[in-house]
């Protein structure tokens, strides 16, 4: 696993969340939107980064 790219999906998370919670004050829906995908994408990296650890613990 790699801590850089944990710490970026729990960027990508925030970042999601902040943009998500910004478009629902200000009524954009796209802005929702988009911050829900950014949190999807976060999901994804950090669904990927487990797959990778289970394999290399598997491995060793």
């Amino acid at each position: 696993m790699s801590i850089e790219d944990r710490a970026k999906a729990a960027a990508k998370d925030v970042e999601g969340k902040l943009q998500e919670a910004g478009g629902k004050l200000t009524g954009n829906h796209e802005a929702q939107i988009k911050g829900k995908a950014k949190q999807a994408e976060a999901d994804v990296r950090n669904t990927v980064e487990d797959a990778k650890d289970k394999t290399k613990r598997a491995i060793d």
